[in-house]
């Protein structure tokens, strides 16, 4: 199976947006499986006209939280000195912070008495449901306070490969989470193909070089997209030159265009919208594959 991923260092770049625009391309030349990944604030599924009522959730837990027992505990309070996230306060016996705990194990390990227990919580949800285009889209969100978001997207991707497996499908487009934290790591582990899409601005650069280095982490190959181009002519000139430079394959480069956010208003993919996109992301998605079967 191949898995593009389309990463940003920099939230607000037009990641999802031009995920949802390359999937939709794609779609109509091979069967693909769209994946949203990130599932602190996922809007791929808004992107390709589907709201949460569409999809099929069910709970899931990657996560543990402590839990007292209290006829056992001797308050003897080393489990509060020991947690460094302020999850454990004290009133006569430790109460736990259900919101804080990071369920690392550390007041269980130092209990004397066995007083501590670590429970599974369902800290998110998984679904997925068939789009109007004609493919799936899986997702996943993160329940709020909690946390455990790259051990989520695992289990999203997961599901993603289940369904492209019953389904026949050899093609994934990854949705990742903006930045450089867990959630974009599980997202390109495995993958074939980063897509990196930026914006040319200073901010949106120097987070570009940042998540590049976690995809050079991983031997990944990858090219970049220059959304909004035409905003700022001279620094996309910078970009383009830093691409030339360290042989990075420029996929794309995206004019500013209003029809991008009247597309976001109707919960469409540009392409789906306005019909002169098209041309653009097919020739992007022609340079990825090509790059994906060097």
């Amino acid at each position: 199976m191949i898995k593009i991923t389309v990463v940003s260092g920099k939230g607000g770049v037009g990641k999802s947006s031009i995920a949802a625009s390359m999937a939709l391309v794609l779609s109509k030349n091979r069967d693909i499986v769209a994946v949203d990944c990130d599932v602190d604030a996922p809007n791929l599924g808004l992107l390709l006209g589907v709201k949460k009522e569409g999809f099929s959730y069910k709970e899931v837990g990657t996560k543990e939280k402590a839990s007292l027992i209290e006829d056992r505990c001797i308050r003897c309070r080393k489990c509060v000195d020991i947690c460094v996230f302020s999850a454990i306060s004290w009133d006569n016996l430790p109460i736990f912070d259900k919101y804080l705990c990071e369920g690392c194990g550390a007041c269980q390990l130092v209990c004397p008495v066995d007083a501590i227990e670590l429970i599974k919580v369902q800290n998110a949800f998984i679904g997925f449901t068939d789009t109007q285009y004609g493919f799936p889209v899986v997702g996943g969100q993160l329940k709020p306070g909690e946390s455990g978001s790259g051990d989520v997207v695992t289990l999203v991707k997961e599901k993603a490969e289940e369904i492209a497996n019953k389904r026949g499908i050899e093609t994934m487009i990854i949705d990742s989470a903006a930045g450089i934290g867990c959630p974009v790591i599980a997202s390109v582990t495995g993958s074939d193909y980063v897509v990196a899409v930026t914006e040319p601005t200073p901010a949106a650069f120097s987070d570009l070089k940042r998540v590049l280095e976690v995809v050079e982490h991983f031997n990944i190959p990858y090219g970049i997209i220059i959304n909004t181009w035409n905003t700022n002519p001279a620094f996309t000139e910078k970009i383009e030159k830093f691409a030339s430079e360290n042989e990075i394959t420029l996929l794309g480069k995206i004019p500013y265009d209003k029809a991008f956010i009247d597309a976001l208003v109707q919960l469409m993919p540009v392409v789906a919208y306005d019909k002169r996109f098209k041309k653009l992301f097919k020739s992007i998605l022609e340079k990825t594959l090509a790059e994906v079967e060097k």
